[in-house]
Order: structure tokens, then C-alpha cells, then sequence
């Protein structure tokens, strides 16, 4: 065996238990920081707003540059992960994410922070991916992996809960940078045991760089999410040209990669990993399931904050529960599993994401606080079995040596599923509110317009009229919002159903009684 083959085996982990779960260990800190990062920022909305100034579209780069980044990364970052090392590639991202975070708690203009936040963005697509295939090759027992998946499963979970209540706390006390502050001390732990602890892998035969599939790859998934974002605030062609070139430049990528392996020059992905049932039932279900998640906490947040009237941290404690059943979920998911089979499991966890959105429908579509609370409740937990099992089922799939390119391309589905879920659901939720609000006369032009495209400026607008007239307008923005719920909430009941059969029906059991 020669040196590059070993560093792709699996008997090159550790090799007692103890040692595999403290390297475990040091992997779950850049996984924290991650889930944490993509949650916390938007507390801190409002502190940038007064103390950098920045123009609407600015503001709008600073939230988005990160994950359009980001998307278009994971990918060619996985492969890169696959031929120089994922241990390697994972020390990289962590030493520039934690330098660069601390840069942009001092930016001193829009245009700085937003630079800053790109380049997060390009060392996070290096944390993601390697993380999980470092997981592929450190757990080669199918029951220990699977629980592993279950653990950074949990932690990426309980992480994206921390986020508005690391947030709010932060804010409370301290100016805007502290929340990219926060990256230093999450990751310095990681950088001072993974060297130690985990094992360096990599493929034993990486395919030849390909720089024109790398152009396509990240085109395609930048115009995409790009395209997907400006979707949920403005219907207009210019969104959807965005979405068809990025189709265009994903179908040229496909059939690049096929070339490529059709002439034995190794393509950079081998998309031909999507004609294998397990793999694309996987992504299928960890893209739905975050597109649940995301789409529910989107519209959840607004009601706890803009109806209920809740203050952020007191909106984030209200939906912990939901996202604590999701961990718990998550660790069951492995047991469940062993007794039943991750096709069970997977459709259990579907179909309690539908009746997640059932419960909304019936109970929450008048504005039930209670309702909307319970349905959350119940996706969560849908979702931790799902997103647990799928992530396990994509990286089981594929051998141990292309494990970073199936990370990366688990971690693109759930970015596609989180922005999907915002865009979908937001602009069903958008329009429902536009049709159903009525804003009384007496208004400047700028605040009825704004009253008219969102709940937010309704609120806003409520405070420049006398107290009738603000109730009035207040009660129909209410109404008109929780009926979009409803039509929301109906969709995705119906999507999450659809999934559920899809798995059911492509991972049938296989021959011999194996449970799959």
C-alpha cells in the first residue's frame, strides 16, 4: 500500500473509540461556529443600520454575500478537500474564518463588511464539507458513523437555535462586532486539537484540476441562490433570468463532468453519484426538510415579533423548544433506525414535517400563538430524523476516498433548502399579505407603500397614525399576514407529503431482508 492509499483508509483512524470521539469532538466546534453564524447575524441588523449607514442594497450584499458565496464554493472546495486533505483544508478555513470574522467586527464601511463577509464565506465553504467527510473516513463501523452524522447533525441544529439567543445577549451588551467576534474563541479550540486528534484522509487518486468546471460550477450556484433570494422580493424577469442561467451553466457543468469520465480524464464531481438511488433520495429529503425548517422559522419569527409582540430574545426563547426537539430527534433517529430502517425512519420524519404544517393550518391559521408554537414543534422533530438520516445515507453512498465531494454536495442542498425555503414560502407569504391588507388614507406615499408590501412597515406605518386608525390598519396586517400562514402552511403540508412518498417508493428494501 502506497503512502497516499493509506492516508485514505479508514484504518488510519484512530484507533481506539476514545480517540475517535474526542477527534469527533474537536470537529464539533467549527460545526457550532457555522450554525451559529448563520442565525446571529441577523440580530444584528439594525446596530449596522445605525452605525455603518448602509444604502438598502448594502445592506442587502452584507446578509447575502455570505451564503451566495458560500453555495458557490462548497463544491470545488470539497474536491479541493479530496486532493490536498480534508484535515488541511478544515485547519485553512478555521484559521481564515476566525481572522477574518475578527477583521469585520472593526469594519468602518458597507463596503469593508461586505468584503469581510465574501471571504467568511470562502473559508466556511471549506469548514463545511470537510468536517462531514472527515466523519466518512474517521467512523468506518456503519452504526458509529451513523451516530456521529446524528451528533454534528445535533450540534449544526442546536447551533442555528443559539444563534438569536447568543445574539440578543451579545447586542444587549455589547456594539454589532461582538457577534463576529464570537468566531475566535469557538475556534480556537479546534485549531489547537484537530492537528492532535484527527486524522488526515484524502482521495489516492484526486481528478486533474478543471478550471472551466469550477467557473461552472460556481456560476451556476450563484446565479441560482442569487436568483432564488431576489425571487422572494421582486418578481420581475431580472430573478428569473438569474434562475435559468443558473439551470443553463448547472445542465453545462453535468455535461462536462460526463464527458470528462467518458474519457478517462476524471471529472471533478462524478455526477453519475445521482443515479444511485440512496444518494439522490438523500438529498432530496436533507434539501426538503432545511426548506421546511427555514420556511416555518421565517414566518414564525415575523408572528412572534410583529403580532404577538415579543422582543427578539423572548421570540428566540419561544422557539427553542422546536429546535431542542430537533437534536433529541436527531439522536433518536439512530436507535430508530437499528430497529425499524432508515427508510422508515426518513418517511416518519417527512410525514411529521407535513402534519407540522397541518397543526398550522388548523390551529394556527387564526393566529394562534399556541398553534403556530405546537406545529414548530413537531416539524423540528420531523426534521431532526430526516436531516440526520439523510445526511448518513448520502455519505454511506459513496466510497470513503469521495467523501469531501459528497459532503459538499450535501451541504449545497441544504443551503439550496434554506434558501428555497425563505423564497417559496416568503413569496407566497408576500403576496397573500399584499392582497389581503388595507391601508387607510391619510398616509405619506412612502409609508403606505410600504405598509402594503410587508408586515414590518405596517407597524412601522402604525405609528404615524391616530390610535384608531392604527388599530384598524394593525388588525388587517395582521389578517391579511396569518392568512398567508395558512396558504404557506398549506404548500408545505403537500411538499413534505410528496417527499415522503418519494423515499418510501426509491429506497425500497433491498433483497435478502436487509433494512435499508
Amino acid at each position: 500500500m502506497n503512502q497516499a492509499t493509506a492516508q485514505a483508509s479508514p484504518r488510519l483512524a484512530p484507533q481506539t473509540a476514545a480517540r475517535r470521539w474526542l477527534a469527533l469532538a474537536a470537529l464539533m466546534f467549527p460545526v457550532l461556529l457555522i450554525a451559529v453564524d448563520n442565525t446571529v447575524l441577523s440580530f444584528a441588523v439594525p446596530a449596522i443600520s445605525l452605525a455603518l449607514a448602509p444604502t438598502g442594497t448594502e445592506m442587502l450584499w452584507i446578509v447575502d454575500v455570505y451564503s451566495l458565496v458560500l453555495a458557490g464554493l462548497l463544491v470545488p472546495m470539497g474536491s479541493v478537500g479530496d486532493r490536498i486533505g480534508r484535515r488541511r483544508i478544515l485547519l485553512i478555513g478555521a484559521t481564515g474564518f476566525a481572522g477574518v470574522s475578527a477583521a469585520a467586527a472593526f469594519a468602518a464601511t458597507p463596503a469593508q463588511l461586505i468584503a469581510a463577509r465574501a471571504l467568511i464565506g470562502v473559508f466556511g465553504s471549506m469548514i463545511m464539507p470537510a468536517t462531514l467527510s472527515l466523519i466518512r473516513n474517521i467512523f468506518a463501523d456503519d452504526r458509529e458513523r451513523r451516530l456521529a452524522v446524528a451528533i454534528w447533525a445535533s450540534v449544526f441544529s442546536g447551533g442555528a437555535a443559539l444563534g438569536p439567543l447568543v445574539g440578543g445577549a451579545l447586542l444587549e451588551h455589547f456594539a454589532w462586532g461582538s457577534v463576529f467576534l464570537l468566531a475566535v474563541p469557538l475556534l480556537v479550540p479546534a485549531l489547537a486539537l484537530a492537528p492532535v486528534l484527527v486524522p488526515e484522509s484524502r482521495d489516492p487518486a484526486p481528478s486533474p484540476v478543471d478550471p472551466v468546471g469550477i467557473a461552472l460550477v460556481v456560476g451556476a450556484a450563484v446565479a441560482l441562490v442569487g436568483g432564488i433570494k431576489a425571487l422572494a422580493h421582486d418578481a420581475g424577469p431580472a430573478p428569473a433570468a438569474a434562475i435559468l442561467l443558473g439551470l443553463g451553466l448547472g445542465a453545462a457543468f453535468v455535461r462536462r463532468q460526463l464527458r470528462r469520465a467518458a474519457g478517462g480524464r476524471g471529472p471533478m464531481l462524478d455526477v453519475r453519484l445521482f443515479a444511485r438511488p440512496a444518494f439522490s433520495a438523500g438529498l432530496a429529503a436533507n434539501l426538503l426538510s432545511i426548506f421546511s425548517l427555514v420556511g416555518f422559522m421565517f414566518f414564525l419569527s415575523q408572528h412572534l415579533q410583529l403580532v404577538a409582540g415579543k422582543e427578539p430574545f423572548e421570540a428566540g426563547l419561544l422557539m427553542l423548544p422546536g429546535m431542542v426537539l430537533s437534536v433529541v430527534a436527531g439522536l433518536a433517529a439512530v436507535r430508530l433506525a437499528a430497529r425499524f430502517s432508515v427508510r422508515s425512519v426518513m418517511v416518519a420524519g417527512l410525514l411529521m414535517n407535513g402534519l407540522g404544517y397541518a397543526v398550522v393550518l388548523g390551529a394556527g391559521r387564526d393566529g394562534s400563538l399556541a398553534g403556530l408554537l405546537a406545529g414548530f414543534a413537531v416539524t423540528g422533530a420531523g426534521v431532526g430524523l430526516a436531516e440526520t438520516l439523510s445526511n448518513d445515507l448520502i455519505l454511506a453512498s459513496v466510497p470513503p476516498a469521495k467523501a469531501g465531494a459528497a459532503s459538499a454536495i450535501s451541504e449545497t442542498a441544504y443551503e439550496l433548502g434554506a434558501v428555497l425555503g425563505t423564497a417559496v414560502l416568503g413569496s407566497i407569504l408576500g403576496a397573500a399579505y399584499r392582497a389581503g391588507v388595507q391601508v387607510p388614507a391619510g398616509l405619506p406615499a412612502a409609508a403606505a407603500a410600504r405598509a402594503r408590501e410587508t408586515l414590518g412597515g405596517a407597524v412601522e406605518a402604525a405609528g404615524l397614525l391616530p390610535a384608531d386608525a392604527a388599530g384598524a390598519l394593525l388588525d388587517s396586517a395582521h389578517r391579511a399576514f396569518d392568512s398567508g400562514v395558512a396558504y404557506t402552511a398549506a404548500l408545505g403540508a403537500a411538499l413534505m407529503v410528496g417527499a415522503a412518498v418519494v423515499v418510501l417508493r426509491v429506497l425500497r428494501a433491498p433483497r435478502g431482508g436487509r433494512k435499508c
